[in-house]
């Protein structure tokens, strides 16, 4: 199923190029559910909200998606977890990009560790990147992105898939500099997620995903997550051991190479297979 916020946090599921509304059933399903303070309520119920839901269809006429505003699929995620090293390609990249940097930039993800960015910075596709300090260079970087679907401490890799509730596209955007990583990923509208969360079902091998985008039709990053280096169970298990990753939780999983500058006035084009495509524009703050 292919579940989406829209407009007003409306809650859609999309078949084809339409959704149907089944706001009712999501507040039908999550009357009396519990959710403790740090869980997305939709994607800690996600069961309960999916069994409400049933045949989309019955919840009334099919909306057109180009009608909609999209906004990111998790409405109230804890945190935000990522992966700065995952593609070696991406690796040699960006030491050729701050070879004049003094910045020093850790080798793999084994040493960097991952890191965290700010939930005020998440956006749906329909929002829009809101780009700031122009005056240096903001870098698009696409990634599948993983929602947690239930509460994981200490997950081991044999286990961990079983803790995804869907897949989506996410866009990690990046303004370069000497700041901290953390600092620079996080700025308002630099985490985009969407168009919508692929529920785990639909996905039998995460490891085995293209993942393409273009800036303006132009491509620039086409790669499979079968190139990462530390898988999706890996990942999980890597981030549970530091985190305890709670329903509604997204983990991005790395970019590959073909990172490169984004302005004002360029659409991202972003596509992975058996999720979708979104469209994104990017603006100035």
């Amino acid at each position: 199923m292919k579940i989406c916020r829209f407009n007003d946090g409306r809650l859609g599921v999309v078949q084809g190029d339409h959704l149907y509304d089944v706001t009712s059933a999501r507040d039908q399903a999550l009357r009396g559910a519990k959710s403790d303070r740090w869980s997305d309520p939709v994607i800690a119920n996600l069961p309960a909200v999916i069994a409400a839901i049933g045949e989309p269809t019955r919840w009334g006429n099919p909306i057109p998606l180009n009608s909609v505003k999209l906004l990111s699929p998790v409405e109230r995620p804890s945190k935000l977890v990522a992966a700065p090293t995952n593609y070696r390609d991406h690796i040699a990249e960006m030491q050729k990009v701050s070879a004049s940097n003094p910045v020093k930039r850790p080798q793999d993800i084994g040493t960097a560790g991952m890191f965290l960015k700010a939930t005020s910075s998440l956006v749906g596709p329909s929002e829009g990147i809101k780009l700031r300090f122009l005056e240096r260079r903001n870098d698009h970087e696409v990634e599948l992105a993983l929602i947690i679907g239930k509460t994981a401490n200490q997950v081991a890799q044999a286990d961990a898939l079983d803790y995804i509730a869907g897949y989506c596209i996410g866009l990690d955007i990046t303004l370069r500099g000497p700041e901290d990583r953390s600092f620079r990923k996080s700025i308002d509208t630099y985490s985009v997620l969407g168009p919508w969360m692929v529920t785990a079902d639909e996905i039998a091998d995460p490891d085995n995903l293209r993942l393409r985008l273009g800036v303006n039709n132009e491509p620039r990053q086409n790669a499979n997550t079968r190139d990462m280096v530390y898988s999706v169970r890996r990942l999980i298990e890597f981030a549970s051991a530091f985190y305890t990753l709670h329903p509604g939780d997204v983990v991005y999983t790395g970019t590959p190479s073909g990172v490169s500058a984004i302005k004002p006035g360029d659409t991202l084009i972003a596509e992975i297979d058996n999720i979708g495509r979104m469209h994104v524009a990017v603006g100035a703050a």
